[in-house]
Formats: structure tokens, sequence, C-alpha cells
């Protein structure tokens, strides 16, 4: 996959959808955040982090 298109297609997904398309592109680790959630800073190679609303992923990025 081109790295520039590693995280499209994320947002707007369901949670379930969105863990399952990323398992499919080969994400090792998927973290899945609601608002207020306390995060960690440090990046982590093979992760993908998906900030979610309702269910629905809002937003996504590496590390």
């Amino acid at each position: 996959m081109d790295e520039h298109e590693e995280h499209v297609g994320y947002v707007g997904l369901p949670v379930k959808a969105a863990q399952d398309l990323a398992a499919e592109r080969g994400w090792d680790v998927v973290r899945v955040l609601a608002p207020g959630d306390l995060i960690t800073l440090e990046y982590r190679e093979g992760r993908l982090n998906l900030a979610v609303r309702d269910g629905v992923v809002e937003r996504c990025w590496a590390g």
C-alpha cells in the first residue's frame, strides 16, 4: 500500500469495520480511543489509532 493511503477509508466507519480493515491492511495493533480517553504519546510502529465517537471513527493516525 502507498504510504499516503495507509489512513484512507477509516473515517466514518463503524469501529468493527475499521478494525477489520486495519487487520486486512496489516496493522499489528489497533487502538480505539473514545472522547476523553488518556493516551500515551510515544510512537509505536505498527499501531493504528482510531478516535471514535458513538461507535464511529472520527480520526485515525499511525503510531
